[in-house]
C-alpha cells in the first residue's frame, strides 16, 4: 500500500497507508486525520478537502481537472499546487506523496 504523509497546517505529520483505489481524502477521513472535512463525500461538489501538493510530486498526481477547477474556486488559500483530495486517486506511484492542509477548509 503507498504511504501517504499529510501535514497538517500547524506542521503535525500523520504517515498514513492507503490502499491502492482509494482517494487521498479517503486515506485521510477512514484515518481520523484532522484538516480534511470532506462534507460532500467525494463527490468534487464542495472544496472541504483541499491539499497543497508537495512541489516533487505535482507531475505524479497531475493537474485539477475542469470541474475540480471549479470547485477550487470556492476553496480558502487555493494557490499553486492546489488540489482536491477526493480527485487524487491512490496508486502505487504515489507511494511517499506528501501532502499539506490548509489552515481551514472554510
Amino acid at each position: 500500500m503507498p504511504r501517504i504523509t499529510y501535514i497538517e497546517f500547524d506542521g503535525t505529520e500523520h504517515q498514513i497507508d492507503v490502499e491502492n483505489g482509494y482517494t487521498v481524502m479517503e486515506g485521510a477521513v477512514r484515518n481520523g486525520v484532522p484538516g480534511i472535512d470532506a462534507d460532500c463525500g467525494g463527490a468534487c461538489a464542495c472544496a472541504t478537502c483541499h491539499v497543497y501538493i508537495d512541489p516533487a510530486w505535482r507531475d505524479r498526481t497531475g493537474a485539477p481537472g475542469e470541474v475540480e477547477a471549479d470547485m477550487l474556486e470556492f476553496g480558502q488559500g487555493v494557490a499553486e499546487g492546489s488540489r482536491l483530495s477526493c480527485q487524487i486517486a491512490v496508486r502505487p506511484e504515489l507511494d511517499g506523496l506528501i501532502v499539506r492542509l490548509p489552515e481551514t477548509q472554510h
